[in-house]
């Protein structure tokens, strides 16, 4: 088990799943292929679109802004709460994301991560840079069930 500074309580290794990816464009594919493969092993496919969607415009962003000298990776960070997923995005650039009015030339990824995931934000990480989450729930997790099976 590991704790962390945003997290209080112990996290079991089997709920979090952290990648290191180069500044590239490719890695956001790859991106979205571990985090199916972690909401799968999860039992979270109810949420693997919208999961999919929030991680790769977190990515992106990372790719396209995140102007950072060579060999400065990009960390990916999945953690399995009760109910979601935390999706984090690390880079080394301390320049934090601004939510824009969506215009004719870009301005649509937090907007759309900001409808997909229940809440999101940026903080500070040890060392250089930023961390971007967001959190994406299951909304058919903890539903009442309003009836039961019967034989």
């Amino acid at each position: 088990m590991r704790t962390t500074a945003t997290d209080q309580a112990p996290i079991p290794d089997t709920h979090v799943m952290t990648w290191q990816w180069r500044r590239h464009p490719r890695c956001v594919g790859l991106a979205r292929a571990q985090l199916r493969k972690a909401l799968a092993r999860w039992g979270m496919a109810g949420i693997e679109e919208s999961a999919v969607l929030v991680v790769s415009e977190l990515v992106t962003n990372a790719v396209v802004h995140a102007r950072v000298p060579p060999g400065r990776e990009i960390l990916t960070r999945f953690v399995r709460q009760d109910g979601g997923v935390r999706i984090e995005v690390h880079d080394a650039s301390g320049v934090w994301p601004v939510r824009r009015v969506p215009d004719g030339s870009g301005g649509y990824g937090l907007v759309l991560v900001e409808t997909l995931a229940s809440r999101w934000g940026v903080a500070e990480r040890d060392g250089v840079g930023k961390a971007v989450w967001a959190v994406v729930d299951d909304p058919g997790e903890g539903a009442e069930s309003w009836g039961t099976q019967v034989g």
